[in-house]
């Protein structure tokens, strides 16, 4: 018979599976991590596996030797900072472009991804496109888009994705007959 966990156990489990799955992720041995946290590498093997607790100290020292700040391991998901409704999806515009744009991705998360809904409206001549993004990716949902990278052209269609670094000259135009609705996502975000 398993025995729910009290609360502060839960919390311990919740944190070293954080730091495992993270220092996993980033291809870091336990004794790198332990030795730049200033920690030994049997502690850090305790919390990982939810034996130990950090101290916040320990903890601050774990999440400077992983890149993160403190709150990556105890801040909880919540509708505010991980779900944006459909429904509050507001549309912007710049001078020079007739296209509509829609911010699919929290703000309030803080993070270096940002992703972009694009209405691309009939006619609207090619535009270079100039961002601050250093990769980005496009995914198009509907009609057809042109895409010139470098100066070679593609014609993306429904479902045809395309990924560049945005240092590459690039620009796009809508060249159906229709409204192009397409994803766009960049790293760092742009605002």
């Amino acid at each position: 018979m398993v025995l729910p966990l009290d609360n502060k156990a839960q919390v311990a489990v919740s944190i070293g599976s954080k730091i495992r799955a993270l220092r996993q992720r980033l291809q870091r041995t336990l004794d790198e991590v332990a030795t730049t946290a200033g920690i030994s590498k049997p502690f850090l093997s305790q919390v990982e596996r939810g034996h130990a607790t950090p101290s916040i100290t320990s903890l601050v020292g774990i999440a400077r030797a992983l890149g993160v700040t403190v709150q990556y391991f105890v801040d909880t998901p919540t509708e505010g900072k991980s779900v944006h409704r459909g429904s509050d999806l507001k549309y912007f515009g710049f001078d020079g472009t007739e296209n509509l744009f829609g911010r699919l991705t929290n703000l309030a998360v803080g993070g270096r991804l940002e992703a972009i809904l694009v209405r691309m409206p009939v006619g609207q001549n090619p535009s270079e496109v100039t961002t601050h993004a250093e990769e980005e990716f496009l995914y198009v949902m509907s009609g057809q888009i042109t895409l010139t990278l470098e100066g070679t052209t593609f014609v993306l269609q429904a479902g045809d994705t395309a990924h560049f670094e945005s240092t590459v000259p690039h620009a796009w135009c809508n060249t159906a007959r229709e409204e192009a609705v397409l994803v766009w996502v960049g790293t760092p975000k742009l605002f």
